[in-house]
């Protein structure tokens, strides 16, 4: 733990010496934005102006250059960019891994923008560990003063929260604190209710979805397969469920924001046992403050998740193959150490697995960003588990996972 606690440090001491910071790719070159335009801290997390860009199915445009003529209005250059990742990382029982972009590491290409002026489109294809493909079509049409109505189709390895997503609460996992989950995801777990009791699994759908600069309404029917599946999605129909809203409001300063998100179901899909019915059965509540302290900024994020228990010889809970009912309560903090350069990290979990022992399953992160620029960043982040679930045997060894470590330089361009 020593090690680690100097290794943060060391991390935050190089932020005296940040250079100036450049815009972050596909969107800032259509809006001729900066990324903290649109992101709170850094980068996914979002702020105000960023949930609006959203919403708006991506079609605030800038200084580029348009094709237009009746009906048609789109950027006169298809706008792409690159993410790739690399590091190190380690944890109790396994090897040090190192990796590279395409190797262990992330290795995507984003493309899209707007299409017309209430419709946008995002796409990426890359390698593991996020996936071949994931892709969007939002349309989203004024329908009232601020706010916008439509539907978007979809696919992408994070389901239907992939679509219309406001909280930076892990959500879907594209919204999280640090960049890359952990060996086995135990970071992203120590900070989200939502990733710790309903794991993502892929999802193909359509989504509905209302929203305007102070809430947002989503539901959508999905087969729960990812993108890339041969021959198209398995399974008949849509027949898994997907509710999220979200209200958002002005609390002494902050920017506040309160949500909830539902998954239910019954259906033939590739968690579960080939030609035998699973059921995804989740609720998460939470909530988010972004604002200032001390004049600097500061970011708090909790979360409740529920998931119902598996009845032997009955409909399987995707989410939970335990008989008790699995839940976790989290909260993470992130504080701007040096505004737009650095920020220090600290996330808790208190949880159940649902055993038959409900075995209590703990977790401490810790964690530290640099932006090098605004579209290039390093992170050191720790993580340790304790509780019944991670006892040590008697004369035995600690269990497989039990602390993880991950150092990620990540780039976008």
């Amino acid at each position: 733990m020593k090690k680690i606690v100097l290794s943060i440090a060391a991390v935050m001491a190089a932020a005296a010496f940040a250079p100036e910071a450049s815009a972050f790719p596909v969107f800032a070159r259509q809006t001729g934005m900066a990324c903290s335009a649109c992101h709170f801290q850094h980068f996914p997390l979002l702020n105000g102006f960023g949930r609006a860009f959203k919403a708006a199915g991506f079609t605030m445009m800038g200084a580029q250059g348009k094709v237009e003529g009746e009906h048609l209005s789109i950027p006169n250059t298809l706008n792409m960019a690159v993410l790739a990742t690399g590091g190190v990382e380690k944890d109790t029982g396994r090897a040090s891994n190192t990796f590279v972009p395409g190797t262990g590491g992330e290795l995507q290409l984003f493309f899209g923008g707007k299409v017309t002026e209430f419709a946008g489109f995002l796409s990426e294809f890359g390698t593991a560990p996020a996936g071949a493909a994931a892709a969007k079509l939002t349309i989203m049409p004024e329908v009232a003063d601020g706010v916008r109505a439509g539907l978007s189709v979809y696919s992408s390895g994070q389901g239907a929260a992939y679509v219309m997503e406001y909280l930076n609460t892990g959500a879907t996992s594209i919204h999280r604190l640090m960049g890359k989950a952990g060996p086995a995801r135990q970071h992203i777990n120590a900070t989200s209710a939502r990733q710790y009791v309903a794991p993502e699994a892929g999802g193909t759908g359509l989504s509905v979805n209302v929203a305007a600069t102070n809430f947002m309404f989503a539901i959508a029917k999905e087969t729960n397969v990812g993108p890339g599946v041969a021959g198209g999605t398995r399974g008949v129909g849509l027949p898994y469920n997907y509710v999220r809203a979200v209200g958002l409001f002005d609390l002494a300063g902050w920017d506040a924001g309160v949500g909830i998100q539902n998954f239910s179901g019954t259906g033939v899909n590739a968690v579960g046992v080939a030609g035998v019915l699973s059921s995804q059965k989740a609720t998460i509540i939470d909530g988010q403050l972004q604002g200032e302290m001390a004049g600097m900024p500061v970011g708090v994020y909790a979360s409740y998740g529920t998931a119902a228990g598996s009845v032997v010889g009955g409909i399987a809970n995707n989410y939970n193959l335990n008989p008790n009912k699995k839940n976790s309560f989290n909260i993470a903090a992130e504080f701007g150490v040096l505004p737009g350069v650095a920020t220090l990290q600290v996330a808790l979990r208190s949880a159940k697995t649902g055993a038959a022992i409900n075995d209590a399953d703990n977790a401490f992160m810790v964690g530290a960003t640099y932006e090098l620029a605004q579209n290039m960043g390093v992170s050191l982040h720790y993580t340790t588990q304790s509780g019944s679930a991670w006892n040590t045997p008697v004369g035995g060894v600690a269990p497989i996972g039990k602390n993880a470590t991950t150092l990620l330089l990540e780039t976008l361009f």
